[in-house]
């Protein structure tokens, strides 16, 4: 299954380094890649630090008409990881089964710290927004479990596709 018309798809990169050129971001191209794949309308990931910029660029994607926001970094337990505070004030509703396999998936690759991770996902408006872990590891195990689901989802978030 793809996306009808090429649904437009934003990728947000939640790294501090990556934002301040410290090292090149190798999560966003991936992510981007397979919405393309996917069918998506996709350009290149927006790299932010993490915190206020994660939530400017996600409400700034579903203002301009995204359809679906897929976001990685920022879901850990450091300080400066905030990306699932800067993701539920602009959901209208959750979808934790998307987080849970998320994490599921990781563990079940054997991947203890997969648990840790704290991603949410959710609707906001039209767009469906998902936190993925900001490993590359993380964010395969993570597309592994979107794949085969993720156009679906986006569909019915409008209502389309019953």
């Amino acid at each position: 299954m793809t996306a009808s018309s090429g649904l437009p798809a934003v990728v947000v990169v939640a790294s501090n380094r990556a934002a301040a050129g410290v090292y090149d971001d190798t999560t966003g191209p991936l992510i981007a890649d397979a919405l393309r794949e996917l069918g998506f309308d996709c350009g290149d990931p927006r790299v932010v630090p993490d915190g206020d910029p994660v939530g400017a660029a996600i409400a700034d994607a579903v203002g301009a008409g995204a359809r679906v926001v897929l976001t990685t970094g920022g879901t850990g337990l450091t300080p400066t990881d905030r990306t699932p505070e800067q993701t539920r004030p602009l959901l209208d509703r959750e979808v934790p089964g998307l987080a849970e396999a998320i994490r599921a998936a990781g563990v079940a690759k054997g991947v203890p710290t997969a648990v840790l991770s704290r991603g949410i996902a959710g609707v906001a408006g039209e767009c469906l927004v998902v936190n993925l872990p900001g490993s590359r590891g993380g964010v395969k195990d993570a597309l592994d479990v979107l794949r085969p689901v993720l156009v679906h989802a986006v569909e019915q978030v409008v209502g389309s596709d019953h």
